[in-house]
């Protein structure tokens, strides 16, 4: 994935473990405030990847009773 022509992109650690995503990284993971990182570990190191959203975080999951076809078509355009 890295080539030649990129330079490395570093960031520190602070005393509590915090670092900042360098805005490349950001850039080209599309990550946003409220994300949800993944960190996966193989034999050549750490990958960090986009989580997957979880429903908990959904302010909206607990209204799923009212997400039929019937009531899109009954309150669409309230």
């Amino acid at each position: 994935m890295a080539s030649a022509k990129q330079k490395p992109v570093y960031s520190k650690v602070s005393v509590k473990s915090q670092t900042v995503l360098p805005r490349e990284v950001r850039e080209r993971l599309r990550i946003k405030p409220g994300d949800r990182l993944r960190y996966v570990f193989d034999e050549a190191g750490v990958r960090i990847e986009r989580g997957a959203p979880v429903e908990s975080d959904d302010p909206f999951a607990t209204f799923s009773e009212w997400s039929s076809e019937i009531d899109d078509e009954a309150y669409g355009d309230l």
